[in-house]
């Protein structure tokens, strides 16, 4: 989606940015999408003073707000990259050998990110389910393709194909996620929602969230 930025909402945005808990907020979701508690955790802010400041960035746009589509009872905060790039912070890059990414059934979404980052190349991509279908989607194969991508002789794996020392573990997946991941030196998670019951657009809406996740995160995995 293409947003206008007004002079007015620039100035909004640079009002949020102006405090440095906001700012470190912001450092805080650059790379994964975190739950309030992540966050408490992260900046030693209590819930009420990092309720206010998640208020402030979400009223400027800056970041968004949903449910859980495993545990209901849970909320993740993600950074919208797309309304200020010039504002997003790159910094520090990471040596990474190997990079993991994990859905459920690993028959979409991991998928569509293993195939995406390996086209570009860089690092060793796997990608792997917690609970693996027999097939990759129908649909995903037809959405990737789409964008120049091809998952037609890709199957779904699991775990035990993960080698036992992982750098980088990206899970797509609110449920895999919160049915726990293999351990790594550096985990992230991308809230992506769950395309299997919204069709041909979903699957594409989903890729092209998780195409420009990796953008981003190829600056900073080396």
């Amino acid at each position: 989606m293409t947003e206008v930025i007004t002079l007015e909402t620039r100035a909004a945005l640079h009002r949020a940015l102006s405090d440095r808990h906001r700012l470190l907020l912001v450092d805080c979701l650059i790379d994964s999408d975190r739950t309030p508690g992540e966050l408490v955790e992260m900046t030693g802010l209590s819930s009420n003073l990092l309720a206010f400041h998640l208020k402030t960035l979400e009223a400027a746009g800056l970041v968004q707000r949903h449910r859980s589509e495993g545990d209901a009872r849970r909320r993740y905060v993600r950074l919208r990259h797309e309304i200020l790039p010039a504002l997003t912070l790159v910094g520090e890059r990471r040596r990474a050998r190997n990079i993991v990414f994990v859905c459920t059934q690993n028959s979409a979404r991991s998928q569509f990110a293993e195939a995406v980052w390996q086209q570009a190349g860089g690092c060793e991509a796997l990608s792997a389910g917690t609970s693996p279908a027999e097939r990759v989607h129908p649909l995903a194969i037809d959405a990737a393709r789409a964008f120049g991508v091809d998952l037609s002789g890709r199957h779904p794996k699991g775990f035990d194909t993960v080698p036992p020392q992982v750098d980088v573990v990206v899970s797509v997946c609110d449920r895999a996620l919160e049915s726990g991941l293999p351990p790594s030196e550096l985990s992230l998670h991308w809230s992506v929602p769950d395309p299997v019951d919204g069709g041909l657009a979903a699957f594409s809406s989903a890729f092209t969230d998780i195409a420009a996740r990796l953008d981003r995160l190829r600056s900073r995995i080396r």
